[in-house]
């Protein structure tokens, strides 16, 4: 088998459905399978995978045992040459796995560490953390000050020796998409279990370099991560932000009284900064459009337009438009290159997905996203 995706979800039901349903897409062309680990939900995640994906290896925890060891369960089960870390909050074109799977990378295959590629947020916008830096004291001050945003001589923490369409080598690459052997995986052992969250795929990444292997970026494919859905940034979030901060330092850099004082303040002022921004970030919807080839009924309360074409759309309004997507009538791919050639402020995009009749989306890339089930 050449490549096996592993998904763990918590409680996000429909973007979990969504997500598989791009997955087997891109697999068609695969020998591959899917792995569903779920970390004791409280939703019907489970019940909805059972019912509507039946093929789908499933294994069900009975405690939410954090995102490392949730992951090393499913690679422990996986039969790929190749995995996929894969979060539920996003989704996949349908030609992404056969693109990274088939590059021709400019350094030999046998030193190719993790390999990412270009995420976007649910507005089609760039995710810096697509490609980053080693969290080094200094870089961490970078990033917590502000100081990348002035000049790229301070942009190491978002890796901007390269651009969003520049492919390359950078040092730590986003959990939300992971793309290694299995062989590897296992040998610099999977995520550190040590750790509950948010540090770990820095230091999956760090181990993979350490080991003498180099991760890349592949700006070639773009995948949607919708991000905040699958993190409420509350109290708790800010206590195992530091937590996981701190656990990282710890374990790869040497211990001194200015650097932990240094991490502790950095660790604190970036989690406020992180729950500040939670903010309300819903906008007033004037209009729908939405794109389909065929007559929907999705009994939406403002004004709606039908358009049967991607190409045929042209945005010369200041009104706030939400663009509904039927992925039953466009692939994903198409989706995914509409979003980032029109993105701009006064466009919101949500997909419709038919099999359980129900538009799904977000707004921002700290918004925690938007379920509206339709009413026959």
């Amino acid at each position: 088998m050449q490549l096996s995706v592993i998904i763990l979800n918590y409680n996000v039901r429909y973007f979990l459905e969504q997500c598989v349903l791009s997955v087997q897409k891109a697999l068609e062309n695969i020998d591959g399978e899917i792995i569903v680990i779920d970390n004791n939900s409280s939703d019907d995640s489970c019940s909805m995978m059972k019912e509507l994906f039946p093929n789908v290896k499933l294994i069900e925890n009975k405690e939410n045992l954090g995102f490392p060891k949730g992951n090393n369960i499913g690679v422990a089960q996986a039969k790929g040459e190749y995995i996929c870390i894969l979060n539920p909050d996003t989704v996949v074109a349908e030609d992404t796995f056969e693109k990274i799977l088939n590059s021709k990378f400019q350094i030999p295959n046998s030193e190719i560490g993790i390999v990412g590629c270009k995420l976007i947020d649910g507005t089609g916008k760039f995710l810096p953390e697509s490609k980053r830096g080693i969290p080094t004291p200094w870089v961490a001050f970078t990033k917590i000050f502000g100081l990348y945003k002035v000049s790229n001589l301070f942009g190491k923490y978002y890796a901007q020796h390269l651009t969003e369409n520049q492919s390359g080598k950078v040092e730590i690459l986003v959990g939300a998409f992971m793309v290694m052997k299995r062989d590897f995986y296992n040998e610099i052992g999977g995520f550190d279990e040590n750790c509950f969250m948010y540090s770990d795929d820095i230091d999956l990444s760090y181990m993979a370099l350490k080991k003498g292997k180099t991760n890349y970026y592949f700006h070639e494919t773009s995948v949607i991560h919708y991000k905040g859905e699958s993190t409420i940034r509350d109290e708790k979030y800010m206590k195992r932000f530091q937590e996981a901060m701190q656990f990282f330092y710890k374990k790869h850099f040497k211990k001194s009284i200015i650097f932990d004082f240094f991490m502790k303040i950095g660790a604190i002022l970036f989690s406020l900064i992180k729950k500040n921004q939670t903010q309300n970030t819903t906008k007033q919807i004037d209009e729908y459009i939405i794109f389909s080839n065929q007559e929907l009924q999705l009994n939406l309360t403002k004004k709606i337009r039908l358009l049967n074409e991607l190409s045929n759309f042209k945005n010369n309004s200041n009104s706030n438009i939400e663009i509904i997507f039927d992925t039953k009538s466009f692939s994903y791919k198409e989706i995914i290159n509409f979003m980032i050639s029109n993105k701009c402020k006064n466009l919101t995009f949500k997909n419709y997905i038919s099999n359980s009749n129900y538009i799904i989306g977000s707004n921002n890339s700290i918004d925690r996203g938007e379920i509206i089930i339709i009413k026959n």
